[in-house]
């Protein structure tokens, strides 16, 4: 394939849910059932109450992509890696405190 002439497509992921469970899953390079279970551990939150009605955010596909990365790693069964997200996820959200504090977080 001539790489000059390649054309790429996607959409923007904002905070709105626009991914339904097959977008997310393909975005990941999972099956729906992966992220079934995510949903099933706390680690995704996404709007809507049935399964075919689920919509993800850009931050579902990023921690989404996380816990595949934690898995692949690290062998984490997905409750390791749902609290090793949680764990990092307060982390940030501490450095964001003393960085709000005008402490040095390095």
């Amino acid at each position: 394939m001539d790489m000059e002439n390649e054309i790429l497509t996607g959409s923007v992921v904002g905070d709105e849910g626009v991914l339904a469970l097959e977008e997310l899953a393909r975005a990941c390079g999972t099956e729906a059932e992966w992220i079934v279970e995510l949903v099933a551990v706390g680690v995704l939150a996404p709007q809507g109450r049935e399964t075919p009605d689920w919509r993800f955010r850009a931050a579902d596909l990023t921690c989404a992509r996380r816990v595949a990365r934690l898995q692949r790693d690290f062998g984490a069964t997905i409750e390791a890696a749902a609290v090793m997200i949680d764990l990092l996820h307060q982390i940030d959200q501490l450095r964001a405190r003393l960085r709000q504090a005008g402490l040095d977080v390095e």
